[in-house]
């Protein structure tokens, strides 16, 4: 027996209101509408997390959220998500009373809804996520999900690997509290500084520079590459690209949506 419907989709069928929901799985890039009629029909589809399995629900896709095994979807247009490569310099901000560079500078005026998903100090650089869906930015900015990052940080000295192993292991104690690393591991070494990949969940201010400082190897440069799913890869300094519609729905899926 069919799940009953929301009052909502009740609303939309007996109004004539509202998109053919196989119209909108076509638009989100499910295939033919032959293909959305099935994906329906075989109890696959949720709205507002009801079951629909009836081909003449009509939704609206603005404010009811639709998801497909369980995996919100994403009408191509609806929203914009970005991955940006900050520069050291560059202020983690959309605008700045004192005039210094901002991520507003590089990404211009064409996607004036956009805005950044969490920070990079000012002297540290590489990937930022950006965004205009605001339930997206709050899941991967919110401490319950614990979006893992991962970091290159050059640090003065040769850092052995048992400072590494010590910092997953058993951590350090900071001002706010001890604080573990998820993967720590020596890249390459010089006479001078040592380059270490970094993984951990925390996004508390500037936690990366402030554990080595704990441990006596400040960072001359700290470089993210990587947030949950999303890789830096190959955009240049003070360059963007549009995330596609399989990096976000990943990006959905590490945060619970």
């Amino acid at each position: 027996m069919p799940h009953p419907y929301s009052r909502a989709l009740r609303a939309h069928e007996a109004n004539d209101e509202g998109i053919r929901l196989q119209k909108v799985l076509a638009q989100a890039g499910f295939g033919s509408r032959r293909k959305c009629e099935e994906i329906i029909t075989e109890g696959r589809v949720e709205v507002d997390g009801v079951l629909a399995t009836e081909l003449g629900t009509r939704v609206n896709p603005d404010t009811q959220q639709i998801r497909v095994d369980g995996s919100r979807i994403h009408i191509s247009g609806k929203h914009v998500t970005m991955a940006l490569n900050k520069p050291r310099k560059v202020l983690s901000a959309m605008d700045d009373p004192k005039g210094r560079y901002t991520l507003r500078d590089i990404i211009g005026d064409r996607y004036e809804r956009v805005f950044h998903m969490g920070r990079l100090d000012y002297d540290s650089e590489g990937l930022i996520l950006m965004t205009d869906d605001g339930e997206l930015a709050q899941h991967v900015m919110h401490p319950k999900y614990e979006v893992e990052k991962t970091y290159m940080a050059t640090v003065r000295g040769k850092l052995g690997g048992n400072v590494c192993r010590r910092l997953v292991t058993q951590g350090v104690l900071l001002n706010d509290g001890l604080i573990r690393l998820d993967h720590c591991a020596i890249v390459d070494r010089s006479r001078e500084t040592t380059m270490v990949k970094v993984v951990l969940h925390s996004g508390k201010n500037r936690i990366v520079r402030r554990i080595f400082d704990a441990v006596g190897y400040p960072v001359t440069r700290l470089v993210r590459t990587q947030i949950g799913p999303i890789h830096l890869g190959e955009i240049k300094p003070g360059s963007y690209r549009i995330l596609s519609r399989a990096e976000v729905m990943a990006l959905d899926k590490e945060v619970g949506l």
